[in-house]
């Protein structure tokens, strides 16, 4: 795991985005694993930005993005397609058949995780994926206890998980009890993976997952054992990380 020690939230976004800028550019028809969440704002405002400064083409993209609350149609303003419209897609050349995310609404919830998994294996699998951390060490709705063998499922979201989310809803009842997530194992499969940690709010998972063991109390922790990692993280998200540790995991 490569580790790029940035000062500030706006800095990590800025180097988030230009990794995925240059990973565009480098291969046109790119598949991008994407995440949503409030970490992930800044980033994709700079990706707007750059695509439109430098016309970086998203035509021939193809996306996936990590999970999905089961129960949220795609209209719904707190709905992981609707985030992603919101803050991405609508302000790219990007065509909306080749942005792929779970169905949360749909009838069969085991046959959509099989599709979804499926469709990502006939696409050559991801090129570059983007996660985030939660403040228990879960990467995209893979809580802790979650097998690190897990494709594609139904997760019942934890209690921490849902009241970190319940800023963006009108109530904390209203936050889904469930989602659609990309296993464990799913995420592995990535040919890169670019984890993003920003705020004091993320300093003990970080802590966690680069001083402790690799165990599925916190998932993010399998990331130490997939060849090419790197992680964005400000000074904030490192508070707790020893000197030596950032100097074992720095490039």
């Amino acid at each position: 795991m490569r580790i790029i020690q940035v000062n500030d939230y706006a800095d990590m976004s800025q180097k988030a985005a230009e990794l995925i800028s240059d990973q565009v550019r480098k291969k046109r028809d790119s598949v991008l694993g994407l995440a949503t969440g409030e970490t992930m704002l800044g980033t994709y405002a700079a990706l707007v930005k750059e695509h439109q400064q430098n016309n970086t083409s998203y035509r021939e993209v193809r996306t996936f993005n990590l999970d999905e609350y089961i129960g949220l149609d795609a209209t719904h303003p707190n709905s992981y397609r609707h985030y992603m419209h919101e803050q991405l897609f609508r302000f790219l050349d990007i065509p909306f058949s080749q942005t792929h995310i779970p169905n949360g609404c749909a009838p069969l919830l085991e046959e959509e995780c099989a599709r979804y998994e499926q469709l990502i294996e006939q696409c050559g699998g991801i090129d570059l994926q983007l996660l985030g951390i939660g403040q228990n060490g879960h990467i995209g709705f893979n809580e802790p206890g979650t097998s690190f063998a897990s494709t594609t499922h139904v997760v019942r979201l934890s209690e921490s998980t849902r009241k970190a989310n319940a800023r963006f809803f009108s109530s904390a009842d209203e936050v889904p009890m469930h989602a659609i997530t990309m296993g464990i194992a799913t995420i592995m499969k990535s040919k890169q993976i670019v984890l993003l940690a920003s705020g004091k709010r993320k300093a003990w998972a970080v802590s966690r997952l680069l001083e402790g063991e690799v165990t599925t109390d916190i998932p993010a922790s399998i990331l130490k054992t997939h060849p090419n990692v790197i992680m964005i993280a400000d000074d904030e998200a490192l508070s707790l990380v020893s000197q030596e540790k950032r100097k074992v995991y720095r490039p």
